[in-house]
């Protein structure tokens, strides 16, 4: 699933492919993709494109005052090209669910690989009226978003601090690989309660949050929607690297499995050398 830092280069290389275009279509190769009925697609034909913006993992491409909005979930993509297909679009019959053309010939279309489609498309006039968007907490990179705000987050929350990072309505942007990152750069395990951290423990995970998002979106910037998904991979230093050696001690990547996702964790630094139990077997480890 792309993150923060991988949605905000996608933002930034299609403001910067889309200036001075106007859309000239907008096709539906999924009926379900698009979540809202007015305005129409056909609404944005013929609209200059003023602007890209990021709202947490939503992309927002401002078209005179309408918006196209989606989030592309765990399995869905943008894949840009210079020279669009032609094609009419065909529902059903190709992983692409919507297809982008803007005046210069070129465009995007966004697709969704595996059979659980939660790739998601709106068409609205003001980006608040997407409910993901309305319900987004601060922004982890914003000015705004300081040490103050960050530890008023965490204060007498009984949940787990992987959870927390991950929880749209508290922090917007990150998932399930950066939250590992992050946990794993501050020396925390994934299990401890964010209302039992003390305050050198929330210095450390404030720290690295900024730190390895601010450090992720350089590594990003300016590379192309293609190349995204294996510039992440490339790096990760525990997430998805399960049996590999912890960049920072050289113990093994050790990994926690759940019904429809894992975490990855390294012992040695971040539980004490303590293992973290499989959360479908016996009590989380804090």
């Amino acid at each position: 699933m792309p993150e923060l830092p991988e949605v905000q280069a996608l933002v930034d290389f299609l403001a910067d492919r889309t200036a001075g275009l106007a859309v000239t279509g907008v096709e539906l190769g999924s009926i379900s993709v698009l979540k809202t009925f007015n305005p129409p697609p056909q609404a944005l034909v013929g609209l200059p494109v003023d602007g890209v913006a990021r709202h947490g993992k939503f992309i927002d491409l401002d078209c005179d005052g309408t918006h196209l909005v989606f989030h592309l979930a765990r399995a869905g993509w943008l894949r840009w090209s210079d020279a669009v297909s032609t094609a009419t679009l065909r529902p059903g019959k190709s992983p692409i669910a919507v297809r982008v053309r803007f005046s210069d010939g070129s465009g995007f279309d966004l697709t969704e690989a595996g059979t659980k489609k939660r790739l998601a498309a709106y068409i609205v006039n003001d980006p608040a009226e997407v409910p993901g968007i309305a319900s987004l907490g601060p922004d982890p990179l914003s000015p705004a978003f300081t040490h103050e705000v960050f530890a008023g987050l965490l204060h007498d929350r009984r949940a787990q601090v992987k959870g927390l990072l991950r929880d749209q309505s508290v922090i917007a942007g990150v998932g399930n690989a950066y939250s590992d990152e992050v946990l794993h750069v501050a020396k925390m395990s994934p299990f401890a309660m964010a209302s039992s951290l003390d305050a050198a423990a929330v210095d450390r995970l404030y720290a690295a949050l900024r730190e390895t998002l601010s450090a992720a979106v350089v590594a990003a910037s300016g590379k192309p929607a293609a190349e995204l998904k294996d510039a992440k991979r490339a790096g990760m230093r525990v997430h998805g690297r399960t049996g590999e050696t912890c960049p920072e001690c050289g113990d093994v990547v050790r990994e926690v499995s759940f019904a429809d996702s894992s975490l990855q964790y390294c012992a040695t630094c971040q539980t004490g050398g303590k293992p973290l139990a499989d959360r479908r077997m016996s009590r989380l480890l804090k």
